[in-house]
């Protein structure tokens, strides 16, 4: 095991480059760890609080009445598994939104895994809701369930678009199963997805025309409005709103497209006001490329190198790398100088916002090296505290390899190319040789527990680093992990 770039000691340290090498940002890592904790504990305490509040309503308007007859409670547990179901799918929609607020806080990663953990009990409770209301229903008018589901879809004004809701609700959760996934191109998962808010459209209306909880000159009215139209429009500004404010903000276009290998190229473009970006290698952007065949496609990657911004004479630049993955990601090799650029972004703290230490580590393989590239060039760390290790079958799969180098050379980061076939042992991230020779992440990073560490790559590679790394010691606050999954 030999270093490429040798570890740098405390004696080199004051003829090392000093911009970036900032003892003080000790302090404003933990500083900005203990904020994220404390943003965290309190989101957390309010996504909690939020279907309780839901149940509140209920119980202020005198619910637990309904009790008092088997078909009252039939329908009090119809109103609130509909109540809390409601409310589960507003807090999905709150996750989804892309609030900095939210996605500076746990992350995207972090959000989304939040948000697919609660489509199951959603749709579920919103499924009771339906079953119970119709059993409750039906029992006070002396019908059967289905007789008074037809009854309730054709007398009972709105109902018919609860209907509607529902088998939307039930058509977005099935197709995000990952099984179900899995067996389609991302483009039509994502139309799909996109019927979630006409499923939530749909299940309003009903839900202030029938039943006198959310009754006219009501409080519980004014609440279940406010949070709708609070829910609604974080949704309408974050996903729509700011994106083509920042897609005419930055006037984004196709410089050109660099082959790094045969299957790997980057593309860079130039536009304005890049400095407003600064700070965000390692984050990624969703890239809509305005060209036909390409405009419909919304490309989630991550910079590849720290935006640079422009002069007065000259526009700003910023670059991505793209390995070809499939159909939509080799066409982008073919576009053409002068494509115009539509963004969303940046999102993740995949990035120097996760910092907590003042030491870290950057664990990359494949494409995955690419994001690792632009994070080192911005994130601060005194010379000797940062690692580098770079995974793949041999030196032409270091991706942007050599900048990384020169980059490891300048600010006095230590470097290790990991080559080779991997080992066919369970659990292994390492070449084969490496671990025939008993090496661990501990090997290269003795006090890896101390350090932030940032992985990317494959998952199933990237799940095998993770597991070494807890193995060490590292406290999961400490570990960044960037998945290319979705």
């Amino acid at each position: 095991m030999t270093s490429l770039l040798p570890r740098v000691s405390r004696a080199d340290q004051s003829a090392a480059p000093g911009p970036l090498t900032a003892p003080a940002a000790v302090e404003l890592f933990r500083m900005q760890a203990r904020r994220r904790r404390a943003r965290a504990d309190i989101l957390g305490f309010l996504g909690w609080l939020s279907p309780v509040a839901a149940v509140a309503l209920w119980l202020a308007d005198g619910g637990a009445s309904g009790f008092s007859s088997l078909a009252g409670a039939a329908t009090a547990l119809g109103i609130v598994a509909g109540l809390v179901g409601m409310d589960l799918v507003l807090l999905m929609l709150l996750l989804a939104a892309r609030i900095p607020f939210i996605d500076n806080t746990f992350g995207h990663d972090r959000a989304v895994e939040i948000h697919k953990s609660l489509g199951k009990p959603a749709l579920y409770l919103l499924l009771a809701h339906g079953i119970f209301i119709a059993i409750g229903y039906g029992a006070a008018e002396g019908l059967d369930p289905i007789s008074e589901s037809i009854s309730l879809w054709v007398n009972v004004p709105d109902m018919w678009l609860a209907f509607v809701s529902m088998v939307l609700f039930i058509a977005v959760v099935v197709t995000s199963l990952v099984a179900v996934r899995r067996r389609f191109p991302y483009e039509f998962w994502y139309v799909v997805h996109l019927l979630t808010y006409a499923a939530v459209a749909t299940a309003i209306p009903h839900q202030f025309s029938v039943g006198g909880l959310f009754a006219e000159g009501t409080w519980q009215r004014w609440y279940w409005l406010a949070i709708c139209i609070a829910t609604g429009a974080a949704v309408l500004y974050n996903r729509v709103i700011e994106p083509i404010a920042a897609t005419f903000r930055h006037q984004l276009t196709v410089s050109r497209v660099v082959r790094v290998s045969s299957d790997v190229f980057s593309i860079e473009m130039t536009g304005l006001h890049l400095n407003e970006l600064a700070g965000s290698g390692g984050r990624f952007f969703f890239w809509r490329f305005l060209a036909p065949r390409y405009w419909w496609q919304p490309h989630p990657f991550s910079l590849s190198a720290e935006p640079v911004p422009g002069t007065a004479s000259a526009p700003g630049k910023l670059r991505i790398t793209v390995r070809n993955l499939g159909d939509g990601s080799a066409r982008l090799a073919r576009l053409k100088p002068g494509t115009k650029v539509a963004i969303e972004g940046p999102y993740g703290i995949f990035s120097t916002a996760a910092r907590s230490r003042n030491k870290v580590v950057l664990i990359g393989a494949g494409i995955g090296i690419t994001p690792l590239r632009a994070l080192l060039e911005s994130t601060p760390f005194e010379p000797g505290n940062a690692t580098v290790l770079l995974r793949g079958h041999d030196e032409s799969e270091l991706f942007l390899g050599q900048e990384i180098m020169a980059l490891c050379q300048t600010r006095g980061a230590t470097l290790f190319h990991l080559t080779g076939p991997r080992s066919p042992g369970p659990g292994s991230w390492l070449p084969q040789s490496a671990v025939q020779a008993g090496f661990t992440i501990r090997s290269y990073v003795p006090d890896v527990a101390n350090a932030d560490v940032y992985v990317c790559g494959p998952a199933s590679w990237a799940s095998n680093v993770v597991q070494d790394l807890q193995s060490a010691g590292l406290p999961a606050e400490q570990l960044h992990y960037e998945r290319f999954d979705w």
